[in-house]
């Protein structure tokens, strides 16, 4: 089959990567426009363009997906079957075009977690496992017949950061067995609706930055996922000596708080902990606004609170 690639980020390029080596025919990479980053302002390329241009692929990189030079590209291209990981939402011109259609991998166990952060959110909400799903686009977002899902355990103490490397490796093998099996016409599709009877729909919206303000009136068990499901972007925040103090590394303490919520404790030398409801979340790892991400030792030994 020749197959059209969608993508940006290095969640997309683990997918890409097993798609080459498992032999597949990329004929064309589309991906963000370059945009200007850093001090500087210099031109930055998406993970999936170096990544593509160092295989020698073809790289297309619109800035509007309704574009008509675009859609001309993308039709020379003659594409059998796109397939889609960690982009933007595709029009119905764009995602209608190949005549085996356009899959996405999405890193939930849908209908469950539809939405821009899926990961985030199941840590966030404390569940024991989430996955990876493929499926074919339509035009509801991440609404489209179920092809294939794999559970993945979700360990207490993982954060968002260590669970998508993770989720990452496992959804491009997912996405290599879904590409083989299109490509042999042996998949059953089954349609979401089918499976959302009975079941209390969880979301996964964008996060926004008051999303990670840190809310220490609550149980110290929530406020341990909210922090591991913000870790290390964007990262859950709090203030300290007037300033924004971004946390990214914890542990909880079951105890009863000798001070009230959202007070801290500390010996200035080894250990800082915040009270919660029920508990403490012991610091390990954070960075307080002006200074660079630190190991708690560290931190104090230039911080005096």
């Amino acid at each position: 089959m020749r197959i059209i690639f969608m993508g940006t980020p290095d969640f997309a390029v683990a997918s890409l990567q097993a798609l080459l080596e498992a032999g597949c025919n990329i004929v064309g990479v589309v991906t963000a426009p370059d945009k200007p980053a850093g001090r500087g302002q210099k031109l930055s390329e998406s993970a999936v363009k170096q990544y593509a241009v160092s295989q020698g692929l073809r790289v297309l990189q619109p800035e509007k997906l309704r574009d008509p030079e675009f859609l001309l590209q993308l039709q020379n291209l003659k594409a059998d079957l796109q397939v889609v990981v960690a982009f933007r939402m595709l029009p119905e011109v764009v995602w209608s075009m190949p005549p085996k259609g356009t899959i996405n991998l999405h890193a939930s166990l849908l209908p469950q977690y539809r939405g821009a952060a899926p990961i985030n959110w199941a840590i966030i909400n404390g569940e024991p496992e989430s996955g990876a799903t493929t499926f074919f686009i339509k035009q509801e977002i991440d609404t489209g017949a179920i092809l294939f899902k794999e559970k993945i355990t979700i360990d207490d103490d993982v954060t968002a950061g260590e669970y998508h490397d993770r989720l990452m490796i496992k959804g491009a093998g997912l996405l290599v067995k879904t590409v083989k099996a299109i490509e042999s016409g042996r998949y059953t599709e089954q349609p979401q609706d089918q499976l959302t009877d009975g079941q209390e729909l969880k979301h996964a919206p964008k996060i926004f930055k008051e999303d990670c303000r840190i809310n220490w009136n609550q149980p110290v068990d929530k406020v341990y996922n909210m922090i591991r499901g913000l870790s290390p972007y964007p990262a859950a925040f709090t203030e300290l000596n007037g300033k924004t103090f971004k946390i990214y590394k914890i542990a909880k303490e079951s105890s009863a708080p000798e001070v009230e919520p959202g007070k801290y404790l500390t010996d200035n030398k080894t250990y800082l902990k915040f009270a919660c409801t029920h508990g403490y979340i012991s610091v390990t790892e954070a960075q307080l606004e002006g200074k660079k991400r630190m190991g708690i030792e560290e931190f104090l030994r230039g911080v005096k609170l």
